[in-house]
């Protein structure tokens, strides 16, 4: 698949992500009013911060009134498990794809751009992904600069009910696949039970979710590889869709 055809297909792919961000970004942006922000600052954190719990962390903080090397430490943590995204969606680049793919994929990676580039069959064109985020990133961006314009027009009701849009997109994005692999399924049955545990247990429960994420991830994932070795796949499934 040629890289134009590749990044066609990732914007296309990201159409539903792109309207679920716009909603959830929304209500972040009636957040980022409560702490002050202009709607071009609100834009510009949303463009360098790809995520709703970061953003919330940020904002919360903001609003506090705490020194920047708290928000720095809080958005770190919170966002942490995208180290662990970024690094496994450059394993299944190509071998001599370029350090900067590599890093740049890593800028903008989410939870649900993860998800569909990494269900990909095969190597994963970076053009692929820059496709997902030429669409969704700029739909989170200016959701958030809209939130801050509209302010309290909405209801708090109606706001939360657009923020489960995003929970049920990524549904919609981890089910399919589970029906396919039974070991796939095992896992993510399994990463729910522990989820949950994790947030009562407690020595875990006062972990941030985000560490709590990266611990399992770490663990869970690991262990299935050992157990579960998955064979290399071929660009088959490249070659099909460009045919």
């Amino acid at each position: 698949m040629s890289n134009k055809r590749a990044f066609s297909k990732g914007m296309y792919d990201s159409i539903p992500i792109a309207l679920a961000y716009f909603a959830v970004a929304f209500s972040l942006g009636i957040m980022a009013r409560k702490a002050g922000l202009t709607p071009f600052q609100g834009f510009l954190s949303s463009m360098l911060n790809h995520a709703s719990a970061g953003e919330y962390a940020e904002f919360t903080v903001i609003e506090a009134g705490a020194p920047y090397i708290e928000m720095a430490l809080v958005i770190l943590i919170t966002n942490a498990r995208y180290l662990l995204m970024s690094c496994a969606l450059s394993q299944r680049f190509a071998s001599d794809a370029p350090l900067i793919h590599r890093v740049l994929v890593g800028f903008g990676i989410t939870d649900e751009i993860f998800g569909i580039s990494i269900a990909r069959p095969g190597n994963v064109n970076p053009f692929y992904t820059y496709g997902a985020m030429a669409l969704a990133l700029p739909a989170w961006s200016s959701a958030t600069a809209i939130g801050i314009v509209a302010g309290n027009i909405l209801p708090a009701s109606a706001v939360s009910a657009l923020s489960v849009a995003l929970y049920g997109m990524f549904l919609a994005i981890v089910i399919p696949p589970t029906k396919k692999n039974k070991v796939l399924g095992g896992v993510v049955l399994i990463s729910f039970v522990f989820s949950g545990l994790f947030t009562w247990l407690p020595v875990t429960k006062t972990l941030s979710a985000s560490m709590r994420t990266i611990i399992l991830t770490i663990v869970i994932a690991g262990a299935a590889a050992v157990l579960f070795p998955v064979k290399d796949e071929t660009q088959e499934g490249e070659k099909n869709d460009a045919a």
